[in-house]
This record gives structure tokens, C-alpha cells and sequence, in this order.
């Protein structure tokens, strides 16, 4: 479940209390008071046995007693009584239950969890909790935690695993007058977790920003869907404790070793567009800044300060933080320099002296808050005994009025700027004690924006058509785990890498120093002898990796005494032999690593950075999700150090950074496709200008049975779903899902549509679609929407794929109804595409148990309704939209 009847836990028409108290202190009463008090409009019951009345309410001593069932109760009674209470409640109507109770530890506390679950699940009864501090809905009054304050209304919500953040925030709103939409204790998250509350959320119109305190992530897909839709709709902050945690299993692999939990946790915040914060304090400022600004529409500040040093401690704190200071035309210089005194900066910062009276700081904001150079302004102020600070915030208040520039403050200080920064927070502008603090805030603003245009950026298309031979994957994995083998042997995972088409060196093995001088006395130039054992994976460590070998006695040499090492280092290895392979001259290319393992929680996860003997060390990577497009792919590598070595620097060219990223793709591939691999290395990847190549890997794999993409976060491009369609007028087309590289060919098919189909298809005139509009259309989550193109069966390379005809499903978060929309060209028209693509959307549909698909149709547009009739869609007037029939098919499915 994901959405169901979360309406009845945070838009209750009545609640109920159960463990309510008449005693003072008791958590019963404080939930008792706090409900009564914020004029909640629907009845409220109290139930306990042991008293007549609470706060002057009637209590009564059963739920039987009950007049009615509430839609939401409220449990605070011992654990053991939790699961009975819950199952009495269900069966009476109820659909809401906020759990505060604790107790829930150990093998008892399981099992009562158990119970809990069973008595909800068959009347879809939702749960907050258990262990948590209540739930808060200040726009309906609605007050049921043990919290100490109540808070104002507003439009932020707060999501979090601990009752002691729900608390501290309220007090820290509190002093600065900053109201909430929802407040939700989530506690252990039985039932009602991250996932469907970011659902909730992101349709919830009083909520214009969304921040979390997270200790851990359940249903790791739904979480990661739920957020990256409402991380296209709004601000989302999370702040996730336990940066430091070991991951989960134990790792063979420079990559597993590398890849810890939080640099998962990292990646998936940025993949679906949530801004992370590393701590409370950060947290509360971002809080602050979104709910009085939203995002900066760039990431160059122009700073206005009365004191030079304060401008300069700012101007660093930026460029650390990766902002660009605004530059000042000359235009602007002209117009400060008419009202500035001759000592002014003449730069950014701006500093217009230690004297800058009012009036100063008015003009000067009038000028700077015009410039377009400038995406926003931060104000800085230092208290003197010239001027009066109270005097400046007022001068500032004013000269705002009416400007859309975002502006920060920081009345920098104490006593003197307590009363400033009150008149800021009264102004709803947002203000810091610290310029470093302003800058930080104006960071969470730009990498807001940032992540926003990452989730509608359009990746470039893959070059070629390639199919990895996949048989040979399958049969090198089979044959380690016949043997009992965890890890392939190095030949064998380059074979792999091969088989997915990634550039590796050729390995020769032989099974005796005799054989490796015979080998390389057939072969030419500096060689590479390389131990073979199914039981060591990181040779260099015992000396089992030479190189710069010129001929074959010194194989021969260096064969016997690796054997000797590796006898006294290691007696319990299995030797299979060795490898010899040409040596790759690595002069003018970097070393790089390229990997993969599987997180407990989120599936693969694929790795990149700086590679070679001290990668451990040197610690330079960046991870991101599969699958992977080569736009994604190069953002990865953009967020490692060695990317700046791969640009190229002094006499050395650039890297082949498109086939790094290439490589990076297909391996992705590869995580997708096996279920089997859990950890993979190419160590190390050599990339120069002309090459990228594999000089060893090492993949580790399990037995599994279950479908590679169930283990995934992200569900990948369906494959599966395309087909080739015989064309009424000879060749073939090609109905597949739509890709995220489909914008050019969706854009092109805008332009063969009149304005009477657009209108008929978005219900208004759209003449020149945006980026973001058809980023909309074509970037989609495959798991909640799915779209299907009609298109060339055989596309020339370079060729943009033309689109000529869409259908769609929009399916509600709990994947029970879905509202279909369909688009053919005009030019397409008459030649049965319709009915092909709903026929085809509708067996998708059953396919995933949908139990409805509905939509709207203009009464006007009569060859839709023709086809909807003909599918057995029903129709009906809706009297709150003329002119539209409400059409729907049922599908008799039950959702997921």
C-alpha cells in the first residue's frame, strides 16, 4: 500500500484516543489536551476503563462502547494490548491508527508487530508508528502528539524517525515564526513509511516543501520512485543519520570496500533530486530558506557589506561551496560609483564602508538587486557606533518591497542584531547570524535548482546499436558456481567485460613457470605475468602481479618466485597458473577503477574514480544507480577528482571521456541483467585520448534464482514490451516504450499535430512545447507510468527516431487505477494506430493487475469515443467538467 486512506490519518472527519488520562503528565492526557486544544472540528473520543471523564470529556471504557468508529485512533496503551485493539478497530470502520506506543523489542516485539500487521492488512487500515511522538496537521487543527508546542500553520512538511527532531524543530520554528502543513512522528514505520508519505506529500497543495530526518529507507523502489516524483514538485531536504555505518555484508572488492552505505545513501539522494544536509543546524536553515525563498535561479551572488572583512568571509565560504561571485559590469560600476563614496570597493563584495548609513544601503541594493548578472543578493552587516543596524534592516525591509531578486541577511553579532533579525523573520526574510551560514543556505537554494535540471536534462542518445553476448556471460558464471567458485578468475571476468563490449587486454595462461617462458618467448615487447588463483583476489598484495618482463627466462624467473611467495604467504591458495598479456604502455593514460556491488538496500550500485594499487587509499570515487545513460554516466565521473586529470592538463589531451562513460553504461548493463553478481572490479581501466581499455577485473557472484531487476531501485527500460508491427502500407514499425532520448523525435511530432489534436490530447492551445513539458512526457518512471511510441523499426544511426503516435499510462501511487491519454499524428490518422496502441496499453495494464483504466474524452472528439466503445470502456457525463465524457474499463485486477 502506498496511499490508501492516508487521508483518515491526516484529514480525520473524527478521531478517537485510546489510553486517554485523566492525570496529569500522563502521555495520555498530553495527547488528550493537545487534541482539544488546536479546534480540531470533528468529535473527539476518549476510551479507558479507568475513567468516567477526561478533561471534562465523557470516556467510555471499550471500543465497543463507541458510538461510531472514528476514521482515526490514537493508541497509547501497553504493547501487548496494541495488536487486539487495532483488530477491534478495523472491524468497526476504522481506517487510521497513530501508534505511540512502545515496547516493541526483541522476539516478543516481533511477533506483536506480526499481529498487528494481520489484524490491519485486511481492512487496509493504515498505521503510523509504533514508538512514535503523533502526528501534527496544523491547517485542520489537528493535534495528535505529546509534543510541547503547538505550531503555526504553513506549507512545510516535516517527515522524521525521531520524536526528539519533531520536537526541536518546533521550538526552532517557533522562534522564527515559521509554520508547518504536517508534522509526522514516523517511529518503527510498521506500515506507513518514507515512500508513501513523500506520495502523500507531493499532491498535497498546502505543501510547498518537504524535509525528513531519516535513519533508514524501506521498500528501497518505492522510496526511490516516491521521491524522485516529488522531488519534480517541490523542495525536498533530508538530513540521514548514521553516516558512518559498516554496509551490511561483508566485501571482497576494492569496490565493496569502497562503496560504503552512506556513499549508497548519497547516491540515490542525488539520482532522485532530494538535497541532503549533514546536519540539524543545516537542516533548520534550509528549512528557513525554502519557505521564505525557493530555489535561485543561478548560482552567482553579488554580496553588499559595510564591513570588508565580513564581505570576504563570505566571498571564500562561497567559492569553497562552489558559487560564482556576480560580476559587476560597467554599467553598474558607473551607477555605484554615482551614489558610492570614492572608497567603495569597487568590486564584488561590495563594500560600501563602515559609515554606510540607511540610505547608503538602499541605493545600493536598488542598483545591485537590477543587475542580471546577479541571481541574488546577500546582504552583510556589521554593527558600528556610526550607524544604527536596526536602522539598515529597516532601510533593506523597504527597498525589497515589490523586487522578485531572492535576498539573504546576516546581521552579523549578538545583543546589537537580535532586533534586526527580528525584523527579518517578521518580514519573511530570511536572515543568518553568520555569513558563512547565508552562504551555505544559498548553496541548499542552488543545488535545489541543480538537482532540477539533472531530473529533465535530456541524455544523448547511445551510439550504435550493440547486444552484449550474453550466453557467454551466462555460461562463465554457471560454470564458478558448478565448482563452487565465488569469484571468476581474472580471464574469465575479462571475458565477461568483452562480452559487454568493453575494450581488454588478451591473457594468456599457463599452468607452469616452464609454460609462461615458452608463452612469452612467442610473444613480443614488455609482458605482464599475473598469478591465477580462484582464492586471491588482490594479487598485487603478495607480490602476484609483475610487470615490464622482456623475455622469457625472466617470466620463467619471476613465474618461480611468485610460486615461492605465494607458498610461504598464502599455503592454503589454490594456484590454477599464470597469465601473461602484452604490458599497455600507461605513460600518457590514467589509471581509473570501474565497478559494482550490491547494496543490501538499493540493489547494484555502480562505481567509478581514480584507480591502480592505492585505491583504497586515494578514496576517489562517486557511485550512482543503474540503469545508467551516457548523460548520467558523465555526470558520474564529473564528480570525482581525477576527472579534472581526465580533461587533460598542461601537455596531455583529454581522456576518451565518452568511451569511459560508454564503458560505464555497459556495465550498468551487465548488473542488470545477472542477478548472480554481486561485486565486480575493472582495475585498473586505462584511459587515454585513442583508448579505454580493461587490464584486469575480478567479478564475485552467488547463487540466485530471482529475476535480475527485482533487486534494482530503479526499474530499468522494459525491453521485454517491444515489438516489431507490420506496417498497412509494407515495412515494419517499432511500438516500444519511450525513451528519455525520444525528446527530439517527440518535439518533431508536436509539429505534424494541428492545434484542434493538441487541444483534443491536453485539453489547451500548447504551440511551442517547453523542455520541461516534454521532459515531462518522455523522462518517465517506468514502475508508476509507462508510455508507449509507435516509431521506425530500423532507424538510420545519427537519424532522430520519428514518433507517430503515443499512449500512457498514469497510474495512482497504489497501482489500483490508471488515467489513460493517446496522441496519433495528424498525417498517421485513419490507418488503425489508435486502436493498436490502447489495445496495446490495455494488456499492459492487465499485465500489471490494474483494476481500472479510465480518462477523458471531448464529447467532440468522436473517433476516440468510437474506440472506447469498441473496448468496452463505459462513459459518463461528469456535471463538474461539460463537455467531457469520464470514460472507464474495468480490468478486474487489485492493484499492487
Amino acid at each position: 500500500m502506498t496511499i490508501r486512506n492516508l487521508d483518515k490519518l491526516f484529514r480525520p472527519q473524527s478521531l478517537a484516543i485510546i489510553g486517554a488520562s485523566d492525570r496529569a503528565g500522563a502521555i495520555g492526557h498530553v495527547l488528550a489536551r493537545n487534541a482539544l486544544a488546536e479546534g480540531f472540528r470533528g468529535p473527539v473520543h476518549f476510551v479507558n476503563p479507568k475513567y468516567p471523564s477526561v478533561l471534562t470529556r465523557p470516556c467510555v471504557a471499550t471500543i465497543d462502547a463507541l458510538e461510531t468508529a472514528p476514521d482515526l485512533a490514537v493508541i497509547a496503551t501497553p504493547a501487548a494490548t496494541v495488536p487486539g485493539i487495532i483488530r477491534q478497530l478495523a472491524a468497526r470502520g476504522t481506517r487510521g491508527a497513530i501508534i505511540i506506543s512502545a515496547g516493541f523489542g526483541g522476539e516478543a516485539g516481533q511477533a506483536l508487530k506480526r499481529e498487528m500487521q494481520l489484524a490491519a492488512r485486511p481492512h487496509l487500515m493504515r498505521l503510523v508508528g509504533p514508538n512514535c511522538l503523533g502526528v501534527i496537521a496544523p491547517t485542520i487543527g489537528l493535534n495528535v502528539s505529546f509534543a510541547h508546542l503547538s505550531p503555526k500553520k504553513g506549507s512545510i512538511a516535516l517527515l522524521t524517525q525521531s520524536g526528539a527532531i519533531l520536537t526541536s524543530a518546533l521550538d526552532w520554528a517557533a522562534a522564527r515564526g515559521i509554520g508547518f502543513s504536517h508534522l509526522v512522528s514516523m517511529g518503527e514505520m510498521l506500515d506507513v513509511d518514507l515512500g508513501d508519505m513523500l506520495d502523500y506529500l507531493a499532491s498535497d497543495g498546502g505543501t510547498s516543501a518537504i524535509l525528513i530526518y531519516a535513519e533508514a529507507v524501506t521498500n528501497a523502489r518505492k522510496f526511490v520512485s516516491a521521491a524522485r516524483r516529488a522531488a519534480r514538485l517541490k523542495p525536498v531536504i533530508i538530513i540521514k543519520a548514521g553516516r558512518f555505518g559498516e554496509t551490511a555484508s561483508a566485501v571482497a572488492s576494492h569496490t565493496g570496500a569502497l562503496a560504503g552505505s552512506d556513499a549508497v545513501y548519497d547516491a540515490v539522494f542525488r539520482r532522485v533530486g532530494l538535497l541532503r544536509v549533514d546536519d540539524l543546524a543545516e537542516l533548520f536553515e534550509a528549512m528557513e530558506t525554502l519557505a521564505l525563498m525557493g530555489p535561485a535561479p543561478g548560482d552567482r551572488l553579488t554580496i553588499l557589506t559595510n564591513g570588508g572583512g565580513a564581505g570576504i568571509l563570505a566571498a571564500d565560504a562561497l567559492v569553497r561551496a562552489g558559487g560564482r561571485l556576480a560580476p559587476l559590469d560597467a554599467t553598474v560600476l558607473g551607477r555605484l560609483d554615482a551614489v558610492l563614496p570614492k572608497g567603495w570597493s569597487r568590486g564584488n563584495p561590495v563594500d560600501i564602508i563602515g559609515d554606510a548609513d540607511p540610505e547608503r544601503y538602499r541605493v545600493a541594493m536598488d542598483i545591485l538587486a537590477d543587475d542580471p548578472h546577479c541571481d541574488a543578493l546577500l546582504v552583510l552587516n556589521s554593527p558600528t557606533a556610526l550607524t544604527s543596524s536596526d536602522e539598515a534592516a529597516d532601510a533593506v525591509i523597504a527597498g525589497l518591497a515589490g523586487r522578485k531578486k531572492p535576498v539573504l541577511t546576516s546581521w552579523i553579532g549578538d545583543q546589537t542584531s537580535r532586533p534586526a533579525r527580528a525584523k527579518f523573520a517578521a518580514a519573511k526574510i530570511p536572515s543568518y547570524t553568520t555569513p558563512e551560514q547565508a552562504i551555505r543556505a544559498f548553496g541548499h537554494m542552488v543545488a535545489y535548482r541543480h538537482s532540477q535540471m539533472l531530473l529533465t536534462e535530456t541524455p544523448p542518445s547511445l551510439p550504435g546499436n550493440f547486444t552484449p553476448d550474453r550466453d557467454i556471460v551466462r555460461r562463465m558464471i554457471d560454470q564458478a558456481l558448478t565448482k563452487g567458485r565465488s569469484f571468476l578468475t581474472s580471464p574469465e571476468s575479462l571475458a565477461v567485460m568483452n562480452a559487454y563490449g568493453i575494450n581488454v587486454v588478451t591473457d594468456e595462461i599457463v599452468a607452469t613457470p616452464q609454460e609462461a617462458r615458452q608463452q612469452a618467448e612467442m610473444m613480443s615487447g614488455p609482458l605482464v605475468l599475473k598469478l591465477l588463483s580462484p582464492d586471491i583476489t588482490h594479487k598485487s598484495d603478495i607480490g602476484g602481479v609483475v610487470l615490464g618482463l622482456t623475455d622469457g627466462a625472466a617470466v620463467e624467473a619471476a613465474a618461480s618466485a611468485m610460486l615461492e611467495r605465494v607458498t610461504i604467504l598464502r599455503p592454503d591458495a589454490r594456484i590454477e597458473g599464470f597469465t601473461l598479456s602484452p604490458m599497455i604502455d600507461r605513460s600518457a593514460s590514467q589509471e581509473l577503477i570501474l565497478g559494482a556491488v550490491t547494496d543490501a538496500q538499493f540493489g547494484p550500485v555502480i562505481l567509478f574514480g581514480q584507480g591502480g594499487t592505492s585505491v583504497e587509499v586515494t578514496a576517489d570515487r562517486a557511485l550512482a544507480l543503474p540503469p545508467l545513460n551516457l548523460k548520467l554516466a558523465r555526470e558520474l565521473i564529473a564528480d570525482t577528482r581525477v576527472y579534472r586529470l581526465l580533461r587533460g592538463y598542461r601537455d596531455r589531451p583529454a581522456a576518451d571521456l565518452d568511451g569511459i562513460a560508454l564503458a560505464l553504461v555497459r556495465v550498468a548493463q551487465l548488473m542488470m541483467d545477472f542477478a548472480e553478481i554481486q561485486e565486480l572490479d575493472i582495475n585498473p581501466l586505462l584511459a587515454n585520448e585513442h583508448t579505454v581499455i580493461a587490464l584486469d577485473a575480478r567479478v564475485r557472484v552467488v547463487k540466485n534464482d530471482a529475476a535480475p531487476q527485482r533487486r534494482l531501485a530503479i526499474r530499468p527500460y522494459p525491453q521485454e514490451l517491444e515489438e516489431v508491427i507490420p506496417d498497412p502500407d509494407g515495412g515494419l514499425l517499432l511500438l516500444r516504450p519511450i525513451r528519455p532520448e525520444d525528446e527530439p523525435g517527440m518535439i518533431e511530432a508536436f509539429e505534424h499535430l494541428s492545434s484542434e489534436s493538441v487541444e483534443l490530447r491536453f485539453f489547451r492551445v500548447v504551440t511551442n512545447p517547453s523542455h520541461q513539458m516534454i521532459a515531462g512526457l518522455t523522462q518517465i518512471d517506468y514502475d508508476r507510468e509507462m508510455a508507449l511510441v509507435l516509431t521506425d523499426a530500423d532507424t538510420p544511426a545519427g537519424a532522430v527516431p520519428p514518433i507517430y503516435a503515443d499512449v500512457r499510462l498514469l497510474m495512482d501511487p497504489d497501482r489500483v487505477e490508471a488515467e489513460y491519454a493517446i496522441i496519433v499524428r495528424d498525417d498517421m490518422a485513419g490507418r488503425g494506430f489508435g486502436s493498436l496502441m490502447m489495445e496495446r496499453i490495455i494488456a499492459y495494464g492487465r499485465s500489471i493487475n490494474l483494476a481500472r483504466i479510465t480518462g477523458l474524452v471531448r464529447m467532440e472528439n468522436a473517433s476516440m469515443l468510437a474506440i472506447c466503445q469498441r473496448l468496452g470502456f463505459t462513459r459518463r457525463i461528469d456535471p463538474d467538467m461539460p463537455g467531457l465524457f469520464h470514460v472507464t474499463k474495468e480490468l478486474g485486477g487489485t492493484g499492487s
